[in-house]
C-alpha cells in the first residue's frame, strides 16, 4: 500500500519515469535533480515545494495544483501551465528554461520570473500585472490580450509587445527593450 500524501521530504536524484507511486499531494517537499520529462502530473498537488535541477519537460499537468513553488534551475519545456489547476497557483521561476510552454488566461501577477529563458512562451490573455521579472529573455514569445502593467521589463530583451493589443499602463522598459513595443511599425529607429 503506498501513501497518498508525503510530507516534508527531500528526493535526491530520483528519475521519476521510473518511479511508482499513487502519491496525489507533497507538501513541503524538496527535488533535487530529479527527472520528471514525459511524465504525467495530472491531478497532483505541489504544495509549499522547491524543485532544483530538476527536469519536468514535456509533462502532463491536467489539474496539476502548483501553490507556492519555487522552481530553481529548472528545464520546464513544452509545459501547458493553463492545464493547471488555477486553485491558489502560485509560482517562482530563477534561471530556468521555460521555452515552448503557454501561460494562457493565467494568473501570473505574483510570479517571480529571474534571469530565465522565455523563447516561444505564449501568454495569451494571461494576466501579469505586477510580476517580478529581471534578466529574462523573451525571443518569440506571444503577447496578445495580456495584462504587463507595472511590469518592470528594464533588464529583460527580445519581447515583442503591441501596446494596441495588451495593456501596458505604468509598465517599464529600458531605451532599446521599448523597441518592443514599436516592431509592428517597421520604423528604424537609430
Amino acid at each position: 500500500m503506498s501513501e497518498s500524501l508525503i510530507f516534508d521530504k527531500q528526493f535526491n536524484n530520483i528519475d521519476f519515469r521510473e518511479y511508482d507511486s499513487s502519491v496525489k499531494e507533497y507538501e513541503n517537499c524538496g527535488f533535487n535533480n530529479c527527472n520528471f520529462y514525459g511524465t504525467t502530473l495530472s491531478d497532483i498537488i505541489f504544495l509549499d515545494c522547491s524543485f532544483d535541477n530538476c527536469d519536468l519537460s514535456m509533462s502532463k499537468l491536467s489539474n496539476t495544483a502548483f501553490r507556492n513553488i519555487e522552481f530553481s534551475n529548472c528545464k520546464l519545456l513544452g509545459l501547458h501551465f493553463e492545464d493547471c489547476n488555477t486553485f491558489l497557483l502560485s509560482m517562482n521561476f530563477n534561471n530556468c528554461q521555460l521555452n515552448l510552454s503557454c501561460f494562457f488566461e493565467l494568473n501570473l501577477s505574483k510570479s517571480i520570473f529571474n534571469n530565465c529563458k522565455i523563447h516561444e512562451v505564449d501568454f495569451t490573455a494571461a494576466k501579469i500585472r505586477g510580476a517580478k521579472i529581471h534578466q529574462c529573455d523573451f525571443q518569440g514569445s506571444v503577447f496578445y490580450n495580456t495584462n504587463i502593467e507595472k511590469v518592470n521589463f528594464r533588464t529583460s530583451e527580445n519581447y515583442r509587445i503591441d501596446p494596441e493589443t495588451n495593456r501596458i499602463a505604468g509598465s517599464k522598459h529600458s531605451a532599446i527593450g521599448a523597441l518592443g513595443l514599436l516592431y509592428k511599425y517597421d520604423i528604424l529607429v537609430e
